[in-house]
C-alpha cells in the first residue's frame, strides 16, 4: 500500500494534465471577456473521448537540492483508460484501466486491484467523473473553483475527502486562451510537482 500511496500524487497530476489540456481549446472560444465557470469547463470536458499530450514534468523534493525532471506522454482513452508514458531520465509506464492499476518499471511490473483498496478506489473514481465532465460526481472529492477569463485562467482542485487531503493538499491549473501553461500539486508535505505539456507533434 505505501508503494502506491506515494505515487497518488503523481496519478492526480497525470490526470488532470490531460484532462485540462484539451478543454484549454475549448475556453478559447469564449468572449474575452467572459468570466469562465465550473460549469463551462464540465461541459467542454464531456465531449473529449480521448486525447494525447506530451509533458515535461519537475518534482521538488525537501530531501534533495534539486528538482527531479522527467519527461513523456500522456494518453487518455474513453471510457476508463489512463496511461502515463514516461520516456526520460528512466522508462516507466503507469496504467489505469477498469479495475486495474499496473506500474512497469525496471523491468518489473506491479499490478493492483482498486477494489482492495477504496481510499485509492475512490481517487481514481473522482478522476474519471472529471474525465466525464461528471461535476457531481467530482465534487463527492474534491472543492472546485475557477479565476479568471479566456485569456488568463486558473482551476483548482481542493480535496473535500481527509485521506486525500493527508497527501494532496490543491491542485493548480493555469492557462491561457487555448494554451494549457502549466499543472502544480501541492502536497500536504510541502513537496510540490510541475509538470508543463503542449500538443503532440509539437517541438
Amino acid at each position: 500500500m505505501r508503494r502506491f500511496r506515494t505515487i497518488l500524487p503523481t496519478l492526480l497530476l497525470a490526470a488532470a494534465t490531460a484532462i485540462i489540456a484539451v478543454p484549454a481549446a475549448s475556453a478559447a472560444d469564449a468572449a474575452p471577456s467572459a468570466s469562465l465557470s465550473v460549469d463551462q469547463l464540465m461541459a467542454a470536458l464531456a465531449q473529449r473521448k480521448s486525447g494525447r499530450v506530451l509533458f515535461t514534468e519537475k518534482k521538488y523534493l525537501a530531501m534533495l537540492e534539486r528538482p527531479v525532471e522527467s519527461s513523456g506522454e500522456l494518453v487518455f482513452v474513453a471510457p476508463d483508460r489512463l496511461e502515463k508514458r514516461t520516456v526520460t531520465p528512466k522508462p516507466e509506464n503507469l496504467v489505469i484501466e477498469g479495475d486495474m492499476m499496473t506500474v512497469q518499471r525496471g523491468g518489473k511490473t506491479f499490478t493492483m486491484p482498486l477494489q482492495n483498496y477504496p481510499e485509492i478506489a475512490a481517487f481514481i473514481e473522482s478522476i474519471r467523473g472529471t474525465l466525464a465532465g461528471n461535476r457531481t460526481a467530482l465534487e463527492r472529492y474534491y472543492r472546485l473553483g475557477v479565476e479568471g477569463r479566456a485569456g488568463r485562467w486558473t482551476l483548482t482542485l481542493t480535496p473535500a475527502n481527509s485521506r486525500m487531503a493527508a497527501i494532496v493538499s490543491q491542485v493548480r491549473i493555469d492557462g491561457a486562451n487555448d494554451a494549457l501553461d502549466s499543472v502544480e500539486i501541492r502536497q500536504a508535505d510541502g513537496d510540490r510537482s510541475v509538470m508543463k505539456i503542449r500538443p503532440a507533434g509539437k517541438p
